[in-house]
């Protein structure tokens, strides 16, 4: 006798616990509630980089500070607080927001585009409990009915369907442009992300100063910029190759003083214009303020302007040098600058005479003078500029290997006794002073440069275009209504007859649907209607 075993069915199978814990880590980290959290925290994390100074911006303000408050500036130095954009905690929670709004986003998208192939839902079991309802008899047999149900529900989605006793249903939905808004908003979202992602991987972004009237820069590579930041996947090596020249420089001021008008005569020569040879292919363009110039997938914007006064230097041999660096403005109403402009001693084939012999002219240049023995400027255009200069002569550290400002000297020489002062003096152009040595320092005039910001940002085109179809996808899932109308027709008694029932129900709170369903019952019911409920 054989007796058949039972059959014991297979328990589940439960998942390893480390598959467990990253399941629930990532759902926990791709929800709404944590995609909300994030971007709270990615707000207050930019806070500082608001209120503090931040060297990608101004080192000397960041400088400032830590002479400022010499005690809190090490610690906030501490937690990056002074390169905020740039530190690991707020990439950290940038990336961890990205990843979050992606794993919200693409699941929701699905969603919805599965939403836009549904077909409208069954015809409920009874219309009269909904919102809008309505009932009548129709002097019209089930076939004239259901024609006159299709003509009235042309433009929205219908299905048909037979229920038991030769009734018919009809299924109405309205409105699925809702869900079309919502799939562009969802989807433009994360290509928002992903543009902005672009550009910091490959942008990137550098000022150079450039003097007018005929002063050149070519974007060859970063060494011809005095700032470059680079985005994490640049180098610097392959920058797209174009040229431009600052033919001339015009500021207008209003009578307080306040910048109206910055404008720049361009020329510039595209990365083709070089690559074929046309050196004399210059084109022109009218720079300014609010009206870059686009090329080569860069953006030249004019940010600021300033002066450079020009000094001739004449050596007790007879050798001439002028020099023309820029200064640098420390005050922005009245363009107040301060610089150095060095100069090496020619002809001298002596190291250490050449090492100790080197000048240096600083001071301030007001390119509308107070007057008198203290100097300064009371108006910024280059209407009466005076200098107040020192000359310095001695060793200014330009062999020691170190970078230096081309703004100032290197203070530790000065400090040293290796760099000192020989003389002090007030000049307008065409005035001259003369060294103990027989050296004669002429001040000729002031030339006028402007600073140039060169950006590279290959997301930009994408994020406006994301931008623009986020904002019309909100806008369409904001501002449609997506609403349901029900018929369901029976045969009556009375030959010839067909009682109609109608049902509406709006998927939002939006009101006017109310309106649209008495419309349609108007239609449907009251030319020729036996009995209305």
């Amino acid at each position: 006798m054989v007796t058949d075993t039972p059959v014991r069915p297979t328990p589940p199978r439960t998942p390893p616990p480390g598959w467990i814990a990253l399941r629930n880590a990532w759902r926990a980290l791709t929800s709404m509630r944590t995609a909300l959290i994030l971007l709270f925290l990615l707000a207050v994390a930019a806070m500082p980089g608001a209120l503090l100074p931040q060297r990608s911006l101004n080192q000397r303000l960041v400088d400032q500070y830590f002479v400022d408050y010499p005690t809190l500036a090490p610690l906030l130095d501490r937690v990056d607080a002074f390169d905020v954009f740039a530190a690991p905690w707020f990439a950290a929670i940038y990336l961890l927001l990205m990843v979050s709004l992606i794993g919200c986003v693409l699941p929701r998208t699905v969603d919805d585009a599965r939403a836009l192939r549904a077909k409208p839902v069954a015809t409920p079991r009874n219309l009269a409990r909904l919102p809008h309802h309505g009932a009548g008899t129709l002097d019209a047999d089930l076939d004239g009915a259901a024609e006159r149900v299709r003509g009235q529900l042309r433009g929205w989605r219908v299905a048909e369907r037979e229920e038991d006793g030769g009734r018919r249903t009809f299924s109405a939905e309205k409105g699925y442009s809702r869900e079309i808004g919502n799939l562009v908003f969802h989807l433009s979202l994360v290509g928002l992300l992903i543009g902005f992602a672009a550009g910091k991987l490959f942008g990137y972004e550098g000022q150079v100063i450039v003097p007018a009237g005929g002063g050149e820069f070519c974007n060859t590579g970063i060494l011809g910029y005095d700032s470059f930041r680079a985005g994490t996947l640049v180098d610097g090596t392959d920058l797209a190759p174009f040229c431009v020249r600052v033919d001339d420089f015009t500021a207008t001021y209003l009578p307080t003083g306040q910048p109206d008008r910055y404008d720049a005569a361009l020329s510039y020569q595209t990365g083709d214009d070089l690559d074929t040879g046309s050196a004399d292919a210059w084109r022109s363009f009218p720079l300014s303020v609010n009206n870059p110039l686009r090329t080569d997938g860069a953006r030249v914007y004019l940010l600021g302007n300033g002066y450079a006064p020009i000094f001739t230097v004449t050596f007790p041999n007879g050798d001439v040098r002028t020099g023309d660096v820029q200064w640098r403005p420390v005050d922005q109403a009245t363009l107040l600058s301060e610089g150095a402009t060095k100069f090496e001693p020619p002809g001298v084939t002596d190291e250490e005479q050449r090492r100790t012999g080197q000048l240096a002219i600083t001071g301030l240049l007001a390119p509308t003078t107070s007057g008198g023995t203290v100097v300064t400027s009371v108006f910024p255009d280059l209407r009466d500029p005076e200098v107040a200069i020192d000359v310095l002569r001695g060793d200014l550290g330009l062999d020691d290997g170190r970078g230096q400002s081309i703004f100032e000297v290197d203070q530790a020489q000065v400090d040293s006794g290796e760099l000192v002062r020989v003389a002090r003096e007030n000049l307008v152009p065409g005035q001259s002073l003369t060294l103990d040595d027989g050296t004669q320092i002429r001040f000729d005039g002031v030339r006028k440069w402007v600073n140039l910001q060169i950006s590279h940002d290959p997301g930009q085109i994408w994020v406006l275009v994301f931008a623009v179809t986020m904002l019309t996808g909100l806008a369409a899932s904001l501002g449609v209504r997506r609403r349901r109308f029900w018929a369901r027709l029976t045969p009556s008694d009375q030959p010839g007859r067909s009682v109609v029932e109608l049902g509406g129900l709006a998927r939002t709170d939006r009101a006017g649907y109310g309106e649209e369903f008495d419309r349609l019952r108007a239609d449907l019911l009251e030319p020729h209607v036996v009995k209305d409920a």
